[in-house]
């Protein structure tokens, strides 16, 4: 962002402070002005990102940053807001706020996974490994704490959009058959031998896809973070031992003794489908 400082994104009132490449927020106006939903300016052919934020300069900031970056960007502060700019405005990733009035930020992320696979990346303050593994739990694709480095932020915007492009419904990269598991694109399922169909987030989806697509080879969790979350999560050991228990929790018959999806110890996983 040359040419730009942290201080010429902030509303009057707030200031962006830089220290060691993270920006906090100061608030010097403790009742600010209520945020509208706003309109971005759509710019052909550009990526639209909604970001979801009851905070002014973390929305203000997170907005500019991205709108540098030539993103279309789209703006609500509650998450029923959020819901109907989704609808409205179908944008290509939410960058999701938790700790917001009425519908926080876990209730969005809750009622989107009922029915779509927009790619959500949650920005909040709750930083504690427990809030980071239940974000992921209810199908977040990714979790950054506040405060964050911006160059960070921007990479895991291009990473998860690069994994939903790479896994666009109906792509014959995604389509995969292993002795009676197949991966089902279009609907974000898989069925098992048995016949049974079942449903899975994005992250969910590409995590079985590479251990199907590797049958029977273990894969360790350095390779499992770099195909599936295509970089390096440092600090986020638990990652995919957080993705490896839900799936198992939809696929294997008796998910403490797993058949399917085995562990092998101080290395990674292997998929197994002979059971």
């Amino acid at each position: 962002m040359a040419g730009s400082s942290p201080r010429s994104a902030a509303e009057p009132g707030a200031i962006f402070v830089a220290r060691s490449d993270k920006w906090y927020n100061i608030s010097t106006n403790p009742d600010p002005a209520p945020i509208v939903v706003q309109d971005a300016e759509v710019r052909p052919g550009a990526m639209r990102i909604l970001v979801v934020d009851d905070d002014r300069p973390s929305l203000k900031m997170t907005a500019f940053l991205l709108k540098e970056e030539g993103y279309t960007v789209f703006t609500a502060d509650n998450g029923r807001d959020a819901l109907r700019m989704i609808d409205d405005k179908t944008p290509d990733l939410l960058i999701l706020d938790v700790m917001m009035p009425g519908m926080d930020g876990w209730e969005v992320t809750r009622h989107l996974r009922r029915s779509t696979t927009l790619p959500i990346i949650i920005l909040s303050a709750k930083g504690e490994t427990s809030d980071r593994v239940y974000g992921l739990d209810l199908g977040a694709d990714d979790y950054l704490a506040k405060p964050f480095e911006p160059s960070e932020l921007l990479a895991r915007v291009r990473s998860v959009l690069r994994r939903a492009e790479a896994f666009t419904f109906g792509e014959p990269q995604s389509q995969l058959s292993v002795e009676g598991f197949r991966l089902d694109p279009v609907n974000n399922a898989v069925m098992l031998p048995g016949g049974r169909s079942v449903e899975l987030t994005p992250i969910e989806f590409r995590l079985l896809h590479c251990l199907m697509r590797n049958n029977g080879r273990v894969l360790t969790h350095e390779q499992l973070l770099s195909t599936v979350w295509g970089y390096d999560y440092e600090g986020y050991s638990n990652q995919v031992a957080v993705y490896v228990r839900r799936l198992r929790s939809k696929l294997e018959p008796d998910p403490d003794h797993p058949r399917y999806i085995l562990t092998a110890r101080g290395l990674g996983y292997r998929f197994e489908a002979a059971g």
